[in-house]
């Protein structure tokens, strides 16, 4: 009997040094999981929180032994296929992953891209234009405007970089770059519609509000519904483009593995 108790109580002494909160037939629920869920609570909510754990915990756990143990009438045996189907499955998908991670290449040449947009002008379309340029900013009274309009329009950076230094509340020139019209006004006074339409017609739009004058200079421009510039199209492109090789590149790994183990003979036909 004292050797029954001490191997009992070493058991105990041996789970509760393990971490296990809770047992249940066999299964065991580890402090650190509940301890990782009620992170920054109060005592009160913490020990609420555990307790709805603990009681779905111990459900699941009564409900995967009844059909294991064959009291709910279900086949057994199919079950058992049907989790390691699944099993094999989450393997693959896990493999494949690594595969696609780590090893298929991701870079896509610039003809490639060119080709594909060339191909599809129309899955390309525009919602909004846009537009490349500069935009100044003065007071509404500010000296020599007519200057900086002809300045903006012959594109004479050194005269636009001085007359902002002295005179511009902003200047932003993003000739290397698009900007959409969504952008645009949200640096300057005007309807979206508006500049849309403005745009049609007008490489140098200018408006005004109480205070200052805004001129904003195009020097390339994309209008909308029209196809989008190619390196706007080009992260769009790329997910073609990788989705496809994707398919291609795990078919290849799959038939490669495949055609290794018949030759090492790992394949047994019948």
């Amino acid at each position: 009997m004292t050797a029954f108790l001490l191997g009992g109580c070493q058991a105990l002494e041996k789970k509760q040094q393990s971490g296990a909160a809770v047992e249940l037939h066999g299964h065991y629920l580890y402090q650190s999981t509940l301890d990782a869920l009620t992170v920054g609570l109060n005592s009160e909510d913490s020990a609420r929180v555990a307790q709805q754990y603990i009681t779905q915990w111990a459900k699941d756990i009564l409900i995967y032994d009844a059909v294991k143990e064959g009291m709910t009438g279900i086949a057994g045996d199919e079950l058992e296929q049907m989790v390691e189907d699944y099993r094999r499955t989450l393997y693959a998908h896990a493999y494949e992953e690594y595969l696609i991670n780590h090893r298929m290449p991701k870079n896509v040449m610039d003809t490639t891209v060119q080709q594909i947009y060339d191909q599809m002008p129309d899955r390309f379309l525009l919602n909004e234009s846009v537009v490349k340029g500069m935009l100044v900013v003065v007071p509404k009274d500010a000296p020599n405007i007519a200057k900086l309009r002809k300045w903006m329009r012959d594109e004479s950076l050194d005269e636009i970089e001085k007359y902002a230094y002295q005179i511009a509340n902003g200047y932003d020139l993003f000739t290397d770059k698009w900007m959409t019209t969504t952008d645009v006004i949200s640096k300057m006074p005007v309807e979206h519609d508006a500049l849309e339409n403005m745009l049609k017609t007008k490489n140098q739009i200018e408006v005004s509000d109480s205070l200052k004058t805004y001129i904003i200079q195009v020097t390339e421009k994309q209008l909308r519904g029209t196809p989008m510039p190619v390196e706007l199209a080009r992260a769009e492109i790329e997910k073609i483009v990788l989705s496809e090789r994707q398919v291609e590149f795990l078919q290849k790994e799959r038939d490669r593995i495949y055609e290794e183990a018949l030759q090492r003979g790992e394949v047994i036909f019948y």
